[in-house]
């Protein structure tokens, strides 16, 4: 019989679940739901609710329940043995969270297959809907706690980031001001991939450090509950969280619900959930040090592993713990493939124009010209007002085109260098990883060999891969995590590419001197 194992992501839009099988090394079934389409009575529109303030954005936890009743529903139609699932993980959209009442145990242990999860569990709910990671109304909240907690640096030393809107505990605190009754009812609090494997085992489950890393509340050093940060945020919430356990943890077997409605077996182990973030960092292979992944979408960012904690003293970026071990950092650059485009745009190119003028112009370009590509503010470094610097090259010199490139792959290599680690090898994704003259210049500048890595599910991949590794733990007979990845998250074959002879010199100094350039034109 296979070993199947099952992971699923919540994320914001859609519910997916990939089925992978161990021993052939293969992806079995991929499903995904959207959920304005498959439960149009929850009135999301994006998977998510509006009102009248734009900074408010929510998103109903029941349709999270309903979702996973209709995919496990699909999964036996798309050839799935549902009976051979040995283990399931959750991967969740991170930062939203999920409040329960004192009757949610009770409901989650014994739901009934006759009515469906949302009927059984609709009473759980201390606040009928959750904050998700697009809601911004806690500037005030952020403040709050950076004060009480001795400033960004200190914030960020203590929990791994500085406060952001998105983040859980300025939500929390949020909740506690505006609906204290509310609050007050409220016995668990969950994070949308704990409350999703809490629903699989029929009890509360823990929180992983990867997601118990983007709340401002766990200290990032020792994956425990920050005393000083629970107390920042709301009073008594230290009751009201469930531990930080390990993400290879086991809950328990699944419910019996499940066992009963879907046919899982009963032996089915529930591993404890992690974060969207951190699971796509196992889908995509990372799970060692120096190994690194650059995704080039609208915004471009950088995922990177490291065997111990290390914080930006500046603030820049996040660390999460690491469900391979270890720990995790995402920096994010929000000039990415727009800056591209705006270059590409201006000089009147299409993509195949602008990769020629890459290839007709040299490395470093003669040391003689820069760019600055901040069409928007950016989020790392922190600019708040937008504006593109230059440095000898004319508005119409087709050389902009290697600049914007260059300057996208130095500013990555100076604001990741806090990790302590550089990268041994890059894995591309993204739109634009399809452009060899842009591996190209990534690999010049960061000194290592670049692949081209296609990902569809990656967040999806990366939790049935937990669901392996912690079921093979748990059974006594650990795997490895390269061999647990071992043919499932691997890179396109033939897509490697090397540094070009000669190279590492003339970045070195353009390095130096772009780091200069751009202190420069953020203090002016």
């Amino acid at each position: 019989m296979a070993r199947l194992f099952l992971g699923l992501d919540s994320s914001t839009q859609s519910l997916t679940a990939v089925v992978i099988d161990a021993d052939a090394r293969t992806t079995v079934a991929e499903v995904s739901l959207a959920f304005d389409a498959t439960l149009p009575a929850y009135g999301t529109r994006n998977g998510v609710l509006r009102g009248d303030d734009p900074t408010v954005v929510h998103a109903p936890p029941l349709m999270w329940a309903a979702a996973l009743d209709r995919i496990l529903e699909r999964l036996p139609r798309e050839g799935v043995d549902v009976a051979s699932i040995l283990a399931v993980a959750v991967s969740g959209q991170q930062h939203g969270s999920v409040y329960l009442n004192a009757s949610a145990p009770a409901a989650l242990a014994a739901p009934d297959p006759a009515k469906g999860l949302a009927d059984s569990l609709s009473g759980i709910l201390a606040r009928a809907t959750a904050p998700i990671w697009m809601d911004s109304s806690t500037s005030a909240e952020c403040a709050e706690i950076t004060r009480a907690m001795g400033g960004p640096a200190a914030l960020a030393q203590a929990t791994g980031s500085a406060a952001f809107e998105r983040f859980t505990g300025p939500q929390i605190r949020k909740f506690f001001k505006t609906e204290p009754t509310a609050y007050a009812r409220t016995a668990h609090i969950a994070l949308v991939s704990s409350f999703v494997p809490s629903i699989l085992a029929g009890r509360i489950a823990p929180i992983d450090p990867g997601d118990g890393a983007g709340m401002n509340l766990m200290d990032i050093a020792s994956k425990r509950w920050h005393p000083g940060a629970l107390a920042a945020t709301a009073p008594g919430l230290d009751a009201k969280l469930p531990p930080i356990a390990d993400s290879w943890s086991v809950v328990g077997p699944v419910a019996p619900y499940f066992v009963r409605r879907h046919g899982l077996s009963p032996k089915a182990l529930v591993l404890a959930g992690s974060g969207d973030n951190p699971c796509s960092v196992v889908g995509l292979g990372l799970v060692e040090p120096g190994m690194v992944a650059i995704s080039l979408g609208t915004s471009d960012t950088y995922f990177g592993t490291m065997p111990a904690c290390r914080v930006s003293a500046e603030g820049e970026g996040h660390v999460f713990g690491s469900p391979a071990g270890g720990y995790m950092s995402l920096v994010c650059f929000k000039n990415g493939s727009l800056a591209r485009e705006r270059v590409r745009d201006a000089l009147g190119l299409d993509w195949a124009g602008f990769a020629a003028a890459i290839r007709d112009t040299p490395p470093g370009l003669d040391g003689k010209s820069l760019l600055l590509p901040w069409f928007e503010p950016e989020i790392t470094p922190r600019v708040l007002t937008p504006g593109v610097r230059v440095r000898g090259l004319a508005e119409t010199d087709r050389a902009r085109c290697r600049a914007v490139v260059e300057a996208q792959m130095m500013s990555m290599r100076i604001h990741t260098g806090w990790m302590g680690v550089r990268p041994g090898r890059i894995y591309a994704t993204g739109g634009a990883s399809a452009n060899r003259e842009i591996l190209q210049v990534m690999a010049d500048v960061h000194g290592c060999p670049v692949f081209r890595f296609e990902t569809t599910a990656s967040a999806a991949l990366g939790a049935a891969l937990r669901a392996f590794h912690g079921w093979s733990a748990a059974a006594g007979a650990p795997v490895p995590w390269p061999d647990v990845v071992r043919g499932l998250a691997e890179p396109v074959a033939a897509s490697r590419v090397d540094p070009a002879p000669g190279v590492a010199p003339v970045y070195e100094a353009r390095v130096r001197a772009y780091a200069a350039f751009e202190r420069e034109s953020a203090a002016g």
